[in-house]
């Protein structure tokens, strides 16, 4: 379990001097902002402070701490005794500040759906940073950058068949560029001819680029301009203009540049925001310091922040090449802000569920049938095909997976039907493993399919060291019926899987049947009885598209 600990650093607690001639008003309002815009949000408190001071009468103390937003979340939201999804617990000791200035609305209405006592009233926004697609720019170059308009749709289609194309995020449960980004990608893939599958290639692409931390994804773009250094290095993220620009400022080897896709993201908004609890005296130091923040002296420090004013106007700012020209824009209506919270909602489930950590057993045909030649694939064998798929499979697989290898026919080990290459484990510590035995895969001449013994074997080996942390499930890739004389029976199968199955240990077994010779009606009664499903690619040369099916079939398993 994640435990969020001491939260951001103090910028400055904004007091009186001996000289002051003012009266302070008591406890000091405590103020968290996001890192980026603490510096003008201490500076402004600061300058009201000093007014106050020279006026006379009442004066307010202030705390500004910088504070990573999920580490706030995680604190606002343990004292409702509710957690956030992939934000963790904070520790005994965090208090949660009276005025918080996340990066974004998205953690305010995260917070409003997991409780209805932590819906936030009057905020206003204090800024804006748009989310752009960062690349090197000699990556950006080769899209057309700086003069070419894209789209989510042109590089959720790169991203998902360019695997020289690195693409990465920071935790989009922790972080409001990464969850901005998912949207974005995530819709384009929903209007995809696609759908699911396309939803389903972007959240694994996505997951198997993630980063924890901005400054970890930050330390992976290339370090160098040589070509082999770029084409290592991390290719594409969703990140703030601002993280560009305070990037590109450190005058790095390779410079980003900074994308604007259509559909725009949801931008950044910074909004300052009174949190409850907060009693009357601190409401009233609350206002006064919002309002302060809402004037020019504030907005004329912003662009030393890499940050826009709040209507998206850019006075003062150097904007990134290729930049469009800033417009002024209307802050969402309640309607809008609905709709943006309802998707964040099913966006971070679904994205939960995708990158759970899973343990899954593939078992592989290997009758001599796999031998046979598919037209549609340059005339490789069925074989060839498959183990492509798989392969392509094994790569949107983040380490946090734990799979095993099977292959079967009959007599394959002994009286055995299957025969173990890898046995379940980390991909942390054996994915070269899982590659190397995938690439030795040899079809057996004259084998027949064995696949009712081999099923439940696989069954029984997953169900042995069942892991309540994870997804668990079977994915059997044949594409012929059961053709074994010695073995198991369909309804004695059926019988035996009813008698072990254990609802509270679910086991999902996905079947992806390989040519129209594959009979799925019985193969659908044994997946109905474990729970999963039945997919045949009546054209083998579609399997890793049919893969991917599956993968979002073992997603939708678990709601």
């Amino acid at each position: 379990m994640l435990v969020v600990g001491a939260v951001g650093a103090v910028y400055g607690v904004v007091r009186l001097t001996d000289r002051s001639s003012c009266t302070p008003t008591g406890t000091p309002l405590r103020i968290a902002a996001a890192p980026e815009i603490a510096v003008a949000v201490r500076a402004t408190a600061d300058a009201l402070v000093e007014k106050q001071s020279e006026a006379g009468g009442l004066c307010l103390s202030v705390d500004v701490t910088a504070a990573d937003p999920a580490d706030i979340a995680a604190i606002v939201a343990g004292q409702r005794d509710v957690t956030l999804a992939g934000v963790g617990q904070p520790d005994g000791d965090a208090q949660a500040p009276d005025v918080w200035i996340p990066d974004s609305s998205m953690w305010l209405a995260r917070l409003a759906n997991a409780s209805p006592t932590l819906a936030a009233a009057d905020t206003v926004s204090l800024a804006r940073s748009p989310v752009v697609v960062a690349m090197p720019e000699p990556v950006a170059a080769t899209l057309g950058w700086p003069s070419a308009k894209l789209t989510w749709q042109a590089l959720l289609q790169k991203v998902t068949t360019d695997s020289k194309l690195h693409i990465g995020t920071t935790e989009p449960a922790r972080d409001a560029t990464g969850l901005a980004g998912l949207l974005a990608l995530g819709s384009a893939a929903n209007s995809s001819p696609g759908g699911q599958t396309a939803a389903t290639a972007a959240l694994r692409t996505l997951a198997a680029g993630r980063s924890t931390l901005r400054q970890d994804l930050l330390a992976r773009f290339p370090k160098a301009a040589e070509p082999a250094a770029i084409a290592s290095g991390l290719g594409a993220a969703p990140l703030s203009e601002q993280a560009v620009l305070a990037y590109n400022a450190k005058k790095p080897p390779v410079k980003l540049a900074a994308l604007y896709l259509d559909p725009e993201p949801v931008a950044l908004d910074y909004p300052f925001t009174v949190l409850p609890g907060a009693d009357a005296g601190r409401q009233h130091a609350a206002a006064q310091v919002r309002d302060a923040l809402q004037q020019a002296g504030f907005r004329n420090r912003l662009p030393a922040a890499g940050l826009r004013a709040p209507d998206g106007s850019a006075n003062g700012l150097g904007l990134p090449q290729g930049a469009p020209s800033p417009k002024v824009t209307p802050p969402p209506t309640s309607t809008q802000r609905a709709a943006i919270a309802a998707g964040v909602d099913k966006a971070l489930s679904t994205w939960i569920a995708v990158t759970l950590p899973s343990r899954m057993l593939a078992v592989i045909d290997v009758s001599g049938s796999m031998l046979e030649r598919v037209p549609t694939a340059g005339n490789a064998t069925r074989m060839q095909v498959t183990l492509e798929a798989a392969r392509r499979g094994l790569g949107l697989f983040d380490d946090s997976w734990a799979v095993g290898l099977w292959t079967f026919s009959t007599q394959l080990d002994g009286a055995k039907d299957h025969r173990q290459l890898v046995p379940i484990g980390p991909l942390s510590a054996q994915r070269s493993a899982m590659l190397s035995k995938l690439g030795a895969i040899q079809p057996k001449q004259q084998g027949d399919t064995g696949l009712y013994d081999t099923l439940l074997a696989a069954y029984q080996t997953v169900q042995h060291d069942w892991d309540p942390g994870r997804v668990n499930s079977v994915v059997l890739m044949t594409d012929g019926d059961n053709d074994d004389d010695n073995g198991i029976s369909h309804a004695d199968l059926i019988a035996k899987l009813k008698q072990i199955a254990d609802p509270k240990r679910p086991i999902q077994v996905i079947v992806i049947g390989i040519g129209a010779s594959v009979n799925a009606t019985p193969l659908q009664q044994i997946t109905k009885t474990t729970g999963g499903g039945v997919f045949v690619a009546k054209d083998p040369a579609k399997i890793g598209e049919i893969f991917l099916q599956a993968i979002s079939l073992r997603t939708a398993g678990l709601h």
